[in-house]
């Protein structure tokens, strides 16, 4: 039986700094596309989302996280001009100062709700998915579109 070819899979994370969910970290992106996004990157083959999430936020800001819920999964084929993509995004808690490393160019904590902020990807729609959650507990809505 043939391989069958597949989206990438990655992970991206919300860390809500020192326990404030008014106040997440972004980073500025070092490779194309240009732009702000929220951490993370590509799942290693043997690793777990859960293991990638919490790598991926390391690599990236240099904080250790805890994973508090999986918000979503984000799989629209034009979410990356690269190519198709699916991440399952984190909400996660961490202390402490982040510091831009590895792919990030630097780092800044913002206001989710900040509509001035240029963000690559679909990021601007998760964080409209985040402070949904935030707002009012609910997950990310399912988003079903015809083939």
């Amino acid at each position: 039986m043939a391989k069958p070819e597949t989206p990438l899979l990655t992970t991206d994370v919300i860390i809500c700094l020192n326990g404030d969910a008014g106040k997440v970290v972004v980073i500025e992106r070092r490779n194309p596309p240009p732009g702000w996004a929220l951490p993370g990157g590509f799942v290693d083959v043997g690793e777990t989302l859960e293991a990638a999430a919490i790598r991926e936020a390391r690599e990236e800001t240099g904080l250790d996280v805890k994973l508090e819920r999986l918000l979503g999964c984000y799989s629209d084929p034009r979410r990356d001009e690269r190519g198709h993509t699916v991440s399952a995004v984190y909400i996660v808690h961490a202390s402490g100062e982040p510091a831009a490393a590895d792919d990030a160019k630097s780092v800044k904590v913002v206001d989710p709700a900040d509509r001035s902020l240029k963000l690559a990807f679909d990021h601007r729609l998760i964080l409209d998915d985040f402070l949904r959650y935030r707002d009012t507990g609910e997950v990310a809505s399912l988003r079903v579109s015809p083939q």
